[in-house]
């Protein structure tokens, strides 16, 4: 796949794609992907969590003691554990939040997902999210997972990122698109 060879192109990439390999071996790749999504959210809940992991002040033992300590506290895999270890050794551990993301695009397409990102202008129910889910995997498919975000600034309606596609049905752009229009 054509995926792999862009992942693994960067730094975060060639990580994540070593993360993949072993996991893959060891039959624990749902296990990791839960581990990685729960750093994931703690990293987006915790700047102090952020500021650890892209510190250069700190030294590499702190770094990787501290993340020991939150990879112990989230109850993450030891193959999780020692790749957070192998991380805060080489000084990488302020990629982390690119080799999660590089990590879950290669599992979704080995698993023959794709992930679609839906900015909402207010929050959408389950109900919601359930038919966009049923449409845009008859539209691709294949199976997708939506990634749900609030963007206020859209006014209304959706924009759906799947790769390098953008749907656009906010009234932002709408609204935008009509005053171009009446401009000449």
């Amino acid at each position: 796949m054509d995926i792999f060879a862009g992942i693994q192109a960067s730094l975060a990439g060639r990580y994540a794609s070593a993360l993949f390999d072993l996991a893959s071996e060891n039959g624990s790749v749902s296990a990791v992907e839960l581990d990685l999504e729960k750093l994931d959210a703690a990293l987006s809940e915790s700047s102090d969590l952020q500021g650890v992991t892209t510190n250069p002040e700190l030294s590499r033992q702190t770094q990787g003691a501290a993340i020991a300590a939150v990879a112990d506290q989230l109850g993450v895999s030891e193959l999780t554990k020692n790749f957070l270890g192998v991380l805060a050794e080489n000084r990488r551990l302020n990629a982390l939040g690119d080799m999660i993301s590089a990590f879950q695009t290669i599992a979704s397409a080995q698993r023959g997902e794709v992930t679609a990102e839906v900015a909402s202008a207010h929050p959408l129910s389950d109900d919601q999210l359930a038919t966009l889910k049923d449409k845009l995997t008859a539209r691709e498919g294949r199976t997708v997972k939506l990634k749900p975000s609030v963007d206020p600034d859209l006014l209304g309606g959706l924009v759906v990122t799947i790769g390098s596609q953008r749907i656009d049905g906010s009234i932002r752009t709408r609204l935008n698109s009509l005053a171009n229009a009446m401009k000449g």
